[in-house]
């Protein structure tokens, strides 16, 4: 077995097809077909299901995309540790960050960190979903929000604080409410991914979930600010989104007494990359600038 030869299994499988891995790689296709078919007759279990119309990957093929990326890993990481310039990061990885948090706050330290290590090549996508980060050869995720129970490591960051606000224009017209009872006569403009019509408030050391409804639900933060800034309706969002228009008064805070719970800002990462110098200088990095900003953060690698 050839260490080329799981680094061309895993390019198909996240190319989805021989042709558009072998563009990639800057191979023929016909060797990409060749170095596969040989790779299952080492294993002696079929990886790859091939039809003319798709490619799609067996259940022994996910499993050992597993190992795959793993033993590469552990490659890159023996690599990086026997430089004679120990300080030298090298590789490519690829990382996923929330879509409004991650231009407006981690964009930038994405900028030093590579200025600080130029041998570095990041492939970033931004985008408010949940990604499979073995299935899909991520390194890393930033994430906000709850997060689910599995497997991957996860480095705590911060809390990132959320509130209800509204246009002056909008609480003209209709009043300000002062009970979160009220909010079932208000326009709520509701986040996408919330499995529930509602919002839960904390007071007095307690939590209720109150019924809301509204014109508009969206899984981008923005969009529904603006929304509000329209005169849409109430929004609660977190208050990086909303900080620029509540201090220019184009929203304005409501049941500042009732407050929704924070949300937590984490990164995960697979098992087999928490040995990774890469992982533990990049959370470092990131930890540093982002827990004096938001609220203490989890324990170290």
């Amino acid at each position: 077995m050839q260490l080329d030869d799981l680094k061309i299994f895993l390019s198909v499988i996240r190319a989805g097809s021989f042709t558009d891995a072998a563009e990639q790689l800057m191979l023929s296709k016909q060797y990409v077909s060749r170095r596969m078919a040989a790779l299952e007759e080492t294993l002696g279990a079929q990886l790859l299901l091939r039809n003319t119309r798709k490619l799609s990957v067996t259940e022994a093929g996910h499993r050992f995309s597993q190992h795959a990326q793993r033993i590469l890993d552990d490659v890159i990481e023996a690599q990086q540790d026997m430089s004679s310039d120990q300080q030298a990061l090298q590789g490519i990885f690829k990382i996923s960050l929330p879509m409004s948090f991650g231009m407006s706050h981690l964009s930038p330290l994405l900028a030093e960190f590579l200025a600080m290590h130029p041998a570095l090549q990041f492939q970033v996508e931004l985008a408010d979903r949940y990604v499979d980060m073995v299935g899909e050869g991520f390194d890393i995720a930033i994430r906000i929000g709850t997060l689910p129970d599995s497997s991957l490591m996860a480095r705590r960051f911060g809390e990132l604080k959320r509130l209800i606000c509204a246009s002056p224009d909008y609480l003209l017209r209709t009043g300000t409410p002062q009970m979160p009872e009220e909010l079932r006569q208000h326009a709520c403009l509701r986040f996408g991914r919330e499995g529930i019509n509602g919002w839960e408030l904390r007071h007095n050391g307690s939590t209720k979930l109150f019924d809301v409804s509204g014109p508009m639900v969206s899984n981008n933060g923005e969009v529904l600010r603006d929304a509000a800034v329209a005169g849409l309706g109430l929004v609660l969002l977190p208050d990086f989104i909303v900080a620029e228009a509540l201090q220019e008064r184009k929203l304005v805070q409501v049941l500042s007494g009732f407050e929704p719970a924070p949300l937590n800002l984490t990164a995960v990462f697979p098992q087999h990359r928490q040995r990774s110098k890469f992982t533990r200088l990049f959370l470092d990095f990131l930890q540093q600038k982002l827990s004096q900003r938001f609220n203490g953060g989890g324990p170290r690698l």
